[in-house]
Parts: structure tokens; sequence; C-alpha cells
């Protein structure tokens, strides 16, 4: 599936915040090795990490996609998606 480079920002941004949620239920959660987690907060975190996961697989995918179909280089590419995705007030 072809996609655009702005569809590409906004997959990355979806990934981002994947991300940033599974930091943020590190951070509240703590270690499990220090106190193990209930089996809500394992589920609940293993549930995140999968979203971002996934999301991740398939913002790099359509990179690699796209970078090809443009004849660009696909480090270029990520560069510039992951710049806008995250410095949007620069563009």
């Amino acid at each position: 599936m072809a996609h655009t480079f702005e569809e590409l920002v906004e997959m990355q941004r979806a990934a981002d915040t994947a991300q940033a949620q599974v930091e943020q239920l590190r951070d509240t959660f703590g270690p499990p090795s220090t106190q193990p987690w209930s089996e809500q907060q394992t589920e609940v975190y293993e549930t995140a990490w999968r979203t971002w996961r996934d999301l991740a697989r398939d913002a790099q995918a359509a990179v690699t996609a796209y970078a090809k179909e443009q004849g660009e280089s696909r480090y270029d590419t990520e560069a510039g998606v992951k710049k806008a995705a995250r410095h949007p007030e620069n563009d």
C-alpha cells in the first residue's frame, strides 16, 4: 500500500505515542524484578508493548516502501519522517 509522506509522519507519531505510554507504565509500575507486577499490570504493560511494537514495525515497513518508490535513501527518508513527526515546528 502506497503512503504519502504525511501518512508516514502520522504513523511515526502513533508509534512514538505508544512508546511513551510503555515508558510511562514502566515508571508507574517500577521494575518487575524489585516488586513483582500483578497479573493486571503485566497484561496492561504487555498490551501496550505489543501495540508499540506493531505500530513501529508498520511505520518502518511503510518508510522502506516509500523510500523505494521514491528512489530515495531509506535512511534519509526515515530521518525526514522522524524529524517531521517529532519537531513539526521546524518545517
